[in-house]
């Protein structure tokens, strides 16, 4: 009764800026296929990339506005798995993979997949209370957009440097595997809530944010390379971070559980 009298009232007037901010984010994405199909890669990946910055911005918007909703959970989920997931494996295909059509459309495929498995993971466990990696700020698996960003980095890196060889199969097919596979893991990877920058260097953090982002209007290609390269180096660390986390807590988490055992006294 509850929720019928719900979806009569609809979506509040709040819910409506992140949900039409995640909706752009889907068009952005959907749209690097039609530039794709008319061979204007710049455009196709150009496009992704500020998919990737609004699907940032969506659930802070909603936060801000405390416009939180399933409803945009849901969406958001389904826009990541067209602007990250199928998006990119088109894109990939028809500038790499396509010289091998059977294997490579498989290989396409194949991320489109992982990236839809790991959001029905992600939305799967969203009520979940025990979530320890989030709740130390980590993420199982590199989300969406980073694995989009990864798949897309020999097309990125092909128009940073023009050597043919990114464009190769033999180069692009293995990575867009390890990439898709890596959505899927259960690898801890770098969060928001994981990256904490002490006093003294927050000017300096501040001043490299203003270097990188000048760095990406005067050599755009060269800078988006260098800042995913710099993400797929940090997995290793990221991985590393949390299994001290992950010792750290647990002697802490035992000396409660042994003070409430009556074996114990």
């Amino acid at each position: 009764m509850r929720r019928a009298r719900l979806m009569r009232r609809g979506l509040p007037l709040r819910a409506i800026p992140p949900n039409a901010t995640t909706a752009l984010a889907l068009c952005f994405g959907l749209t690097g296929v039609r530039f794709a199909i008319s061979g204007e890669w710049e455009k196709a990946v150009g496009v992704i990339i500020i998919a990737g910055v609004l699907d940032g911005l969506d659930g802070r918007i909603a936060r801000l506005l405390k416009g939180e909703s399933r409803f945009g959970a849901e969406l958001d989920s389904l826009s990541d798995v067209i602007a990250f997931g199928v998006s990119p494996a088109i894109i990939l295909y028809l500038w790499s993979l396509s010289y091998v059509p059977k294997y490579g459309w498989v290989i396409a495929l194949t991320h489109a997949v992982c990236c839809a498995l790991r959001l029905a993971r992600f939305n799967a466990q969203i009520d979940a209370e025990m979530q320890p990696r989030r709740a130390a700020g980590f993420l199982t698996g590199i989300p969406a957009p980073a694995g989009a960003a990864m798949a897309l980095l020999p097309l990125i890196l092909w128009l940073t440097t023009g050597e043919a060889i990114f464009q190769r199969t033999y180069v692009v097919a293995p990575w867009t595997i390890l990439c898709a596979l890596l959505m899927i893991s259960q690898f801890a990877t770098y969060g928001m809530g994981s990256i904490r920058i002490r006093q003294e260097w927050r000017l300096p953090a501040l001043l490299l944010i203003a270097l990188v982002g000048t760095s990406l209007i005067t050599a755009p290609w060269a800078t988006l390379s260098a800042m995913v390269i710099l993400y797929a180096a940090a997995i290793p660390f990221a991985i590393r971070s949390y299994a001290r986390v992950k010792a750290r807590r647990g002697p802490a988490r035992a000396a409660p559980a042994a003070s409430t055992n009556p074996a114990a006294h």
